[in-house]
């Protein structure tokens, strides 16, 4: 089983690596731009593309737990579908997206705090990367179908291509062509079509077998879009919400000014850094989980689930070792501010205690995708965002401001951890 497991979390955690350190690269070359304004722009417009494309994460999330399930029973016709599906509802998706740009912005701008000057640079970033939105859809599709297919090399060359353009050229953007986060943005949307490109050439050199004739009365059968979209709604929910709370703690980090900002943002990179490891194993939960479920292999189902959370907590130990050892070095990396240096010293012990606290909810994560146990994953994160994270906040940042702003983020996550244990026999074991 645990050669299972590493088998596709390896290549999910060697995909996720390169995605901070993008994160990284893009704070580097704001951090080293001479002012927190930079860092809290990206943070800004990340945050708006954050929050539109939890809408329809869902895509990729609901394609591997059905394809998963279809693979484990051996449909062959079903697993095909479970792509064709995914990608006419993609289609509409992102055209909307693309016709609606200048309200989203507008609406963007209202919503989101901080200075004229973060704001203004913001909506820049935001006009150019739009443009990626067709590729960062379709790619939703593909790349959940291939981890449905317990294929995790192939997203992986993708996010590898990506990112590797991105950063090439956002500093050839950035730094020769002195293009700050316009140059950001660009690099980001050209690199979104070059792993596009990639995954269709790879769908078809592989899969090509699988590909049939598309037949109306399958592809729109009532019932299995019935399920597909009370799945993907759930997803759909969950996944807002999560991006909602994280976008809302940019928010209130954004009311307490730019250096705070840009603190908070170079902290959560720690917390972005783990959960792309994390995320290698609740990708692998997604896969085995959805495929013993498919064969009603209930044994495997139980062992998988147990070696996955030690997996966890295992990976969680040496982040906390190395974030304790080593958080001015961490910090350094992003930024040479001096303010920045001086002030993010009280929250280390963010960067600390986060993966411990944290695990849990990734691994739990894919388990219930894998499972499509959507009505459960949608109804913790419900309890979590709504009855702890922000009475938590309420309560917790008029006395303590950004430590209760952080300490509420961490309630939150134990939440979701906690709720989701809880109801994991009822919603995923016993529905075997």
């Amino acid at each position: 089983m645990n050669k299972s497991i590493l088998k596709l979390a390896i290549p999910n955690i060697i995909s996720n690596i390169t995605i901070p350190l993008l994160g990284l690269v893009d704070m580097i070359l704001m951090g080293h731009l001479g002012s927190a304004v930079y860092i809290g722009a990206i943070a800004l417009g990340g945050t708006i593309f954050s929050v539109l494309y939890s809408f329809f994460s869902f895509l990729r999330a609901g394609t591997t737990g059905f394809t998963a399930q279809s693979l484990g029973k051996g449909n062959n016709i079903e697993i095909i579908y479970s792509l064709y599906r995914s990608v006419i509802i993609g289609i509409p998706i992102f055209t909307l997206i693309l016709v609606f740009q200048v309200p989203i912005a507008k609406l963007s701008t209202l919503l989101l705090d901080g200075s004229e000057e973060v704001k203004a640079l913001a909506i820049q970033y935001f006009y150019i990367r739009i443009w990626a939105a067709p590729a960062n859809i379709l790619l939703y599709c593909l790349n959940g179908w291939f981890v449905g297919m317990q294929n995790t090399k192939i997203p992986m060359f993708i996010a590898i291509l990506i990112n590797i353009c991105n950063i090439i050229f956002s500093i050839v953007f950035v730094l020769i062509l002195e293009q700050n986060v316009k140059g950001v943005a660009l690099g980001t949307v050209i690199s979104q079509y070059c792993g596009l490109s990639l995954a269709l050439i790879l769908l078809v050199k592989k899969y090509k077998g699988y590909f049939i004739r598309i037949e109306r009365n399958i592809l729109f059968d009532f019932d299995k879009i019935r399920r597909f979209f009370k799945v993907n709604s759930d997803l759909m929910i969950r996944s807002f919400l999560l991006i909602i709370s994280i976008a809302f703690f940019t928010n209130q980090s954004a009311k307490l000014g730019d250096n705070i900002l840009a603190i908070n943002m170079i902290v959560l990179q720690s917390f972005y850094i783990f959960s792309y490891f994390t995320d290698g194993f609740a990708y692998a939960g997604e896969a085995l989980v959805g495929k013993f479920i498919g064969s009603k292999d209930k044994e495997s189902l139980k062992k998988v689930i147990k070696s996955l959370l030690i997996w966890g907590f295992s990976i969680s130990i040496p982040f906390t070792i190395l974030y304790a050892l080593f958080p001015s070095t961490f910090v350094r990396l992003i930024s040479d501010n001096p303010e920045i240096l001086n002030e993010v010293k009280p929250y280390y012990i963010y960067m600390i205690i986060i993966p411990i606290i944290t695990f849990a909810a990734f691994i739990w994560d894919g388990i219930y995708i894998g499972a499509t146990a959507s009505k459960a994953i949608r109804n913790t994160m419900i309890i979590s965002t709504l009855f702890v994270f922000i009475p938590s906040w309420y309560f917790l940042t008029p006395h303590f401001e950004n430590h209760g702003l952080w300490c509420a983020f961490l309630c939150f996550m134990i939440a979701r951890g906690i709720s989701m244990s809880i109801m994991a026999k009822k919603n995923i074991i016993q529905n075997i």
